[in-house]
Formats: C-alpha cells, structure tokens, sequence
C-alpha cells in the first residue's frame, strides 16, 4: 500500500511510534514499531515535523486501536519537504485562528479536511447547475469580461488601462447575454467572474466573485424565470442529498414544495408590522431580507422565496416596466439575496424611455440599445452568485470561506 501527504501528528514511545498522516481522503494512521521496522525507516522519524510532506510504502494491517480500524507498517519512507517550524497556523483545530490570519497564510489553511469540503461542495454545486441547464438545452456560453462601458453603476466597477483607453471589468455578463439572445440563441447562460468596486467590509460582500447567469427567449412573463431558477436550486439540493462531504456537515434545509413569491407594494405592508417603513417605491435594505426571511419562514416553512415588483427607480434600464413598479425578481435564501432577475424590456422605444427616465447618456449606451431596433424576442433571466449560495448553503460566517483566495476591498494577497 502506498499513502502520500502531510504529516498531522506524530507521537514517540520510546519503541513505538506513529506518523497521523493527513491527505484529501483523510487521516491514516502509519506505525512504526522499533521490532519490526528496518532501524533506517525507525530513524527517519526523528527528523520529521508536522507539515511536512511525505511518501510511504508498507503493509496495511487492521488494528482495533488504529484509525479507521487499520494501520500502515512502513517498508519505506521518502520525504518530499521538510516543514519549518512552527508553523503559522494550527489546522488540527485545537487552537483556533481568526478569518484575517486563516486568509493570509490561506495555502495552509486550506489543508484542513472542513475547508477542502467546502470547495468540493462549491464544484459539486455547479457542476449540478451545468448539468440542469445542459439536460434543459441552454448552451454554455463566454461573454467579454472587458467592457468599454460600464454595464450598471459607473460607481461601482473597477476600471482599468487598455491600449491608452478606458476599460471596466464587468459587474454583471447581464448586456451581453441580452445581445446573445437577440443574436437568435435560444436558451444561453454564462458561468465565470464578476467583479463590483463596492467599498463594503461586511460578511457577504467581496469585489470579486463568481455567477452563474441564464438567460432565455420567448417568455411571457418574469414567473417563467423564477420557475427556471426554482427547478434549478431544487435539481442541485436534491444531488447533494446524496453527497458524502454535504451530509458529513449536517446542514437542514426547509425546501417547499413551491418557492413562495412576495411582492411590491404589499412587501412594505409586512416590513411596516415588523417596525420597517418605507416610503412608496423605495428599495429596501438588507436587514429587511433578514426580516422577510423570518415572515417566509414562520408561515411558509421555507429558506427560499423570491421578491418581485421590485420599484423602477431601484432596478436598472433594461428591466422592463410595470407602472410604476418593474417586472424584476430577487431570490432570498436564508435572509440572504441570492440573485436579480426578471423580464427584459425588449421593445426599443420603451427600452429608450427607461434610459432617459434613469438619465443616462443615449450615446454611451448606445452599443448596446441599437439591437433593439432590429428585431428583439421577449426575454428573461437571472444572475445568482455562487459564492453567497455556498455560504448560506453550508452556513458559513463569512462569504471568503467560500473563495480560495478572495479579493476584498483590503486583501489583494496572496
């Protein structure tokens, strides 16, 4: 038998020691008695330290008093590296570590079995979002990261130096999904980064993540996108069911058999009996997520619901209109949003009226507006944030326990 990793503990009895060695399947327990072990193979221990990587060979053997019931007599014993010590942070969990010191010295960090199961059920979540969408004929596509304009708020996007012009980062594959659709695809969604220059220090915000955002045509309305992405979340929760790592974390999930569906204005009416009042077509803010999520779940029995009929002044251009309201969706999980998403406005003339009700300059946006003079479908989508999924989903404290190595408006290393 041959194992392979990091040296988690090691312990000295005189004529008996043992190498606790750690890799992503987990601990296996390599015994080294005095008596049986060539004296070189006995010796090697001495020079070992915790961390340090290793390559084993021997005979596998069950032990009641073992580790999973078995042990490791070594034949061999090759070291890889040599680890200094201490090392920066204790991973065995007996001494615990603040986020800022666990995200600086992070490649270590994430040697611990916990975190490697969160990326694993990060990979697992979509690749079960790829998987439902393919089975359902969307197609995969990449849409430009680099844009010559910004895609919402000029505020909020990082700008950058290209070829002596100014370029952004995108916040939001969101304008060039739409031009996909108009180009005749059917059933489209863009799975990649995202970046927004918010200048946020709390426990859901990053400046860079990932979304995985679906758009599609000929709809009737924005319920036809919140039904999509209901059977999207469902499709993936039901997949992890099964999953060793997810069912190792014991996470309890409230899903109903239907997403409930709150809307604007009567949305203001629940948050004015919870103490919360807004006037007229105002957005709310994110305590009034957290709140909504106690009213869903008290008389639905539901972690998921959506909002929709969200107020034009608060939702951007290209949503399509109700009154005074907009045809535009968020779904909350656990109090948290997840993801914004509704119908388009496909037709140009009221296209233009929302750029000109929310002042924008008809030139600037004009690369992407005169599409619309030529034909466009009716259509629809959503943008939902994988990282913020996988933190409520696993119920993490803070969204970077979800990102190997995140960016905030602080860390940019390493």
């Amino acid at each position: 038998m041959e194992l392979f990793g990091w040296i988690s503990e090691l312990r000295d009895f005189g004529g008996l020691r043992f190498i606790i060695l750690r890799d992503s399947e987990g601990f296996h327990q390599v015994t080294l008695p005095k008596k049986v072990v060539s004296s070189k193979v006995f010796k090697l221990f001495e020079e070992l330290t915790k961390e340090s990587v290793i390559y084993v060979e021997g005979k596998e053997k069950k032990s009641e008093r073992a580790m999973n019931g078995k042990e490791l007599i070594p034949s061999k014993i090759k070291v890889i590296s040599i680890s200094e010590q201490p090392v920066p942070l204790d991973i065995s969990g007996k001494i615990s570590s603040g986020l800022d010191a666990r995200l600086d010295w992070r490649s270590i960090d994430l040697r611990t079995l916990d975190n490697q199961a969160i990326f694993r059920v990060r990979a697992k979540v979509m690749r079960y979002w790829r998987e439902f969408l393919d089975k359902n004929h969307f197609l995969e596509v990449s849409t430009p990261t680099i844009m010559g304009v910004a895609s919402e708020s000029g505020a909020e996007v990082f700008s950058i130096s290209y070829f002596n012009k100014k370029a952004f980062l995108r916040q939001d594959p969101q304008l060039h999904r739409q031009l996909t659709i108009l180009g005749g695809f059917p059933k489209i969604y863009d799975l990649g980064p995202n970046w927004r220059a918010e200048k946020s220090h709390t426990t859901r915000h990053v400046t860079e993540f990932t979304s995985c955002a679906v758009e599609m045509n000929n709809i009737k309305d924005e319920y036809e996108i919140m039904e999509l992405e209901e059977k999207m979340i469902k499709y993936c929760l039901k997949k992890l069911e099964t999953d060793e790592d997810f069912k190792k974390m014991k996470i309890k999930l409230d899903v109903p058999s239907k997403f409930p569906v709150l809307e604007f204005p009567e949305i203001y009416k629940i948050l004015e009996k919870k103490g919360k009042k807004f006037k007229p077509e105002e957005d709310i803010d994110t305590e009034s997520e957290y709140l909504l999520g106690e009213y869903v779940k008290k008389k639905y029995k539901s972690d998921f619901f959506f909002l929709n009929k969200f107020p034009f002044k608060s939702k951007p251009f290209y949503v399509m209109k109700e009154g005074e309201y907009a045809r535009s969706t968020d779904l909350i999980f656990k109090g948290m949003e997840m993801s914004s998403g509704g119908q388009r406005e496909h037709r140009y003339d009221e296209l233009m009226k929302n750029v000109k009700d929310k002042k924008l300059g008809t030139k600037s946006i004009e690369w992407f507006t005169k599409f619309f003079r030529y034909g466009a479908p009716t259509h629809g989508g959503f943008a939902i944030g994988v990282e913020r999924f996988v933190k409520q989903l696993l119920d993490l404290q803070n969204i970077r326990e979800a990102i190997l190595f995140p960016r905030d408006v602080e860390r940019l290393a390493p």
